[in-house]
């Protein structure tokens, strides 16, 4: 399982091609972008969360599921 958790060598490249970006940032635009990726990690994770329960048929939609059976 800790194979599953390590980065892939090119994500380990673009991981330090992204903290040479940000070295070269002021401390205010680091600030706002920080806040914009906030921002997209809770967008994809409402992706992700809609997603699932879309695949996982939790959509709240009962009528559909109940005639799917």
């Amino acid at each position: 399982m800790n194979q599953a958790l390590e980065l892939t060598l090119e994500q380990e490249f673009s991981l330090r091609c992204f903290a040479d970006k940000v070295q070269q940032m002021s401390h205010k635009q680091a600030h706002e972008f920080l806040i914009e990726q906030y921002r997209l990690m809770m967008l994809q994770e409402t992706m992700y969360q809609n997603l699932l329960k879309h695949e996982w048929k939790l959509d709240g939609d009962l009528a559909s599921f109940q005639t799917e059976k």
